[in-house]
């Protein structure tokens, strides 16, 4: 049998990664924190730690980005290691049950997950056409998404009433972890521009140079922002007794797992196929709407079938947001420089995702939770207005519009 079109190995590598990345989402959306709170009864700085790990690994990218470059290893590759370390982090989470390891630990597998998308992004550059992107990225989703829906139901039953089990749960996470380091390290790819390596800052040019670039990234910091801070906010509002829900694990996981996965399963291929067809500020503009829906109906409800109702609205703007986040820059940035691209919104995700939880934590205290969720879902519409005249804008346009 011959060798496979770099494509197709592509994609095959992709969809077998997608099972770890759902095992991986569904601890980071709702095991770990629901650990903490449970087990552990964490403080809010440890419950903050854990929530603004995966965007600590964002906001060191552009690092990621220059350290591969200068070192010359293949982007994928270089994203395997790093898969490495962050699988060894959480075994030895797995194995020592005390809560600085525990933090530790599983935020070094945060970290290293969301550290690479620079690389991965550039990756999805390389290997896939740019007419059908969104689609074969939305697919390997799909997998994912089903995969996290599942892990989500599954956990749940599994720790309701056996929360003492939760090593095993975080021996699975590593495995995880390692499964996407091995999928990585097989995937073809290139080493990054030399140039791209002259200093881990380099990417910030374009912000200066490219006002579309810089106009679309303020939105996307307010909606960010917004997003991040109610995100981590669900588990403690339906899992704190102090907000009268005080639901059980299976019933957490259900309303921030199952459902919204389920929802986001189903509109994955939908919003892959609008990607490649659609305007790319029309599209983010009604995203936005759904998300800020999304969260106020969330947090101002105790009834099942509100809370019900906008975990599937929050999870249908979810599978938009993963395509439009993942492969946005793809449409305004130079073919070689992607991962520069990707590297500056990467780094101001984590920014305001290492602000956004400990802000949430601390307001939640002080404040009731519809208050908080009537402000960001405003920020998020906020963000609306600051894009809206952009969507006239030729680089919006989708790929297939911009053939001669």
């Amino acid at each position: 049998m011959g060798r496979l079109p770099t494509s197709e190995l592509t994609y095959r590598l992709e969809r077998i990664r997608a099972v770890s990345s759902g095992i991986l989402e569904a601890a980071a959306g709702t095991f770990l924190l629901l650990i903490a709170v449970r087990w552990f009864q964490a403080g809010s700085t440890s419950k903050a730690i854990l929530a603004a790990s995966g965007s600590l690994g964002l906001l060191i990218s552009p690092g990621i980005v220059w350290m591969t470059a200068r070192l010359r290893w293949p982007t994928a590759l270089a994203a395997s290691r790093i898969f490495a370390v962050g699988a060894i982090g959480r075994f030895v989470a797995a194995a020592i049950p005390w809560l600085p390891v525990y933090v530790l630990g599983t935020s070094l597998g945060l970290i290293a997950s969301s550290a690479c998308v620079p690389l991965v992004t550039q990756i999805y550059q390389e290997n896939y056409a740019s007419e059908t992107r969104g689609r074969v990225f939305s697919r390997t989703f799909m997998i994912r998404i089903a995969t996290a829906a599942i892990m989500s139901g599954i956990g749940g039953i599994l720790l309701k009433d056996r929360m003492h089990q939760f090593q095993w749960m975080l021996a699975l996470f590593g495995l995880a972890l390692a499964s996407a380091s091995v999928c990585l390290h097989r995937c073809p790819s290139t080493p990054l521009r030399e140039d791209t390596g002259a200093h881990p800052l380099r990417g910030w040019r374009y912000v200066g140079q490219d006002p579309l670039f810089r106009r679309t990234l303020i939105s996307w910091m307010l909606m960010g922002f917004a997003n991040l801070m109610m995100l981590p906010l669900r588990v403690e509002y339906l899992a704190n007794p102090k907000y009268s829900l005080a639901l059980d694990a299976s019933q957490v996981a259900l309303l921030t797992g199952v459902i919204p996965h389920a929802a986001r399963f189903v509109m994955s291929p939908i919003w892959g196929h609008l990607f490649d067809r659609m305007n790319f500020f029309a599209l983010r503009i009604t995203l936005n709407v759904g998300f800020a829906l999304g969260i106020f109906g969330f947090f101002t409800t105790q009834s099942t079938t509100g809370l019900v109702i906008s975990a599937i609205l929050y999870g249908i703007s979810h599978a938009g947001g993963d395509v439009a986040w993942s492969l946005w820059v793809t449409r305004f940035a130079p073919a070689d420089r992607v991962a520069e691209y990707m590297a500056v919104h990467t780094f101001l995700t984590g920014v305001r995702g290492v602000i956004a939880p400990v802000a949430a934590f601390y307001l939640i205290d002080r404040c009731p939770a519809g208050y908080l969720a009537a402000g960001c879902s405003t920020l998020i519409l906020l963000a609306c207005l600051v894009i809206l005249p952009e969507i006239q804008s030729r680089r919006g346009q989708p790929a297939s519009s911009k053939l001669p």
